[in-house]
């Protein structure tokens, strides 16, 4: 075997303790060995190597029912981190979590009257300097955007809210950082933060909807996104379902996102824009409180809401839907009318449940699910300790 093959098996086994102890919680090296498959012997030579990097602590013995007592392993992490960006039309967001899944920095700014790829090259380098500054190894960066992304040019290949077409993005926040750095669609970031660490952990397959100016989905499958052929799965955004007559950002009628969005909410409310689309939701709710026409607004919206989300169902069949952004602070508006009309048109309804749910990750669920993704070739074994 040679020395590079030797050193790939080294890093592919030390992947799987990593994966384990992040995935599964502590164990001792016995139950590690069980666990993963490898041998005692060679999860014992791993975890001494991850001990003495400051990766894994090993606590006292523990007695149990047979055999010598053993030592729980698990991930201290506080040494690597990966960094997660947003950028959207009016705010950026950044996150940073650790090898053992703690958040090490969390940051929203308004973009304002600003240029969105100012703002979040701005919070790039900023978010880079302060974890460089504390001692961690930031070992990558993803950068979650709402258009069609080419994950493996790093390029955002159009994202018609934000007017950015054909834009280096990977390349040019790596200049900026110094970091490695992937793009990677906001939806997809979303519901992969959501699976990992939100409201459908432990689900097989779910589906994120995004609710901000655009609308878009990720997909998720046994715990890994769903991209499609060309990683451009998910735009739902643009199906057909809304208002023939509505104009959408990406210059057609009747887009879905054009009845559904932001834009299209407060179209149909009579506000104006400003702020985050979470600060505009709850200034809306609080009209909708004392305003019946606001309320009756929002109840139309939430009847598109659901036809979308029931074309959705039909197609992929997942285990729940999850709606995010500004869909939250609306929900007591929206549902009830999403919800009828799921009801009524999923055709699986009679026989097997589907559950509509609200996002645990606010805002920031795209800028988190991106620092996980940061993550990955650690827990793959791609990326060296």
């Amino acid at each position: 075997m040679t020395l590079v093959a030797t050193e790939d098996l080294r890093r592919q086994n030390t992947a799987a303790v990593l994966r384990s102890l992040r995935h599964a919680g502590a164990a001792t090296r016995t139950e590690l060995a069980r666990r993963t498959g490898l041998a005692k012997a060679t999860v014992g030579a791993i975890v001494g190597g991850l001990v003495d990097g400051g990766y894994v602590s090993e606590s006292e013995a523990v007695s149990v029912s047979r055999g010598r007592p053993g030592r729980p392993v698990a991930l201290t992490g506080s040494a690597i981190v990966g960094l997660g960006l947003e950028a959207n039309v009016d705010y950026v967001s950044a996150v940073a979590i650790d090898l053992g899944g703690a958040v090490r920095l969390e940051r929203t700014v308004p973009v304002g009257t600003s240029d969105p790829y100012d703002v979040v090259v701005a919070l790039a380098r900023e978010a880079a300097s302060e974890l460089g500054g504390s001692g961690a190894r930031v070992v990558g960066a993803t950068v979650a955007v709402p258009g069609l992304v080419d994950r493996r040019a790093g390029v955002v290949a159009m994202a018609p809210n934000l007017g950015w077409r054909g834009r280096s993005v990977a390349a040019d926040m790596a200049a900026v950082t110094g970091l490695p750095v992937v793009v990677e669609n906001d939806a997809n970031c979303a519901a992969l933060a959501e699976a990992r660490r939100g409201a459908t952990v432990g689900l097989g397959q779910s589906v994120y909807v995004t609710g901000t100016v655009g609308i878009g989905a990720g997909v998720i499958r046994d715990g890994a996104i769903v991209r499609g052929t060309s990683g451009f799965a998910g735009e739902v955004g643009h199906i057909p379902l809304g208002d023939p007559t509505a104009r959408c950002g990406c210059g057609r009628r009747g887009c879905w996102e054009a009845s559904v969005g932001l834009r299209a909410v407060l179209s149909a409310t009579g506000l104006a824009f400003e702020g985050t689309p979470l600060q505009v939701a709850e200034l809306i709710s609080r009209r909708a409180e004392s305003d019946v026409g606001t309320a009756a607004a929002l109840e139309g919206v939430g009847a598109v809401l659901g036809r979308g989300v029931a074309a959705v169902a039909n197609i992929l069949d997942p285990d729940a839907v999850v709606l995010g952004g500004y869909f939250v602070p609306l929900a007591p508006y929206l549902l009830p009318a999403a919800v009828r009309e799921v009801e009524e048109r999923v055709t699986a309804a009679p026989h097997a449940s589907l559950d509509l749910l609200l996002s645990a990750l606010g805002l920031r669920a795209a800028a988190t699910g991106a620092a996980e993704d940061a993550l990955t070739g650690v827990f793959s074994g791609a990326t060296a300790l």
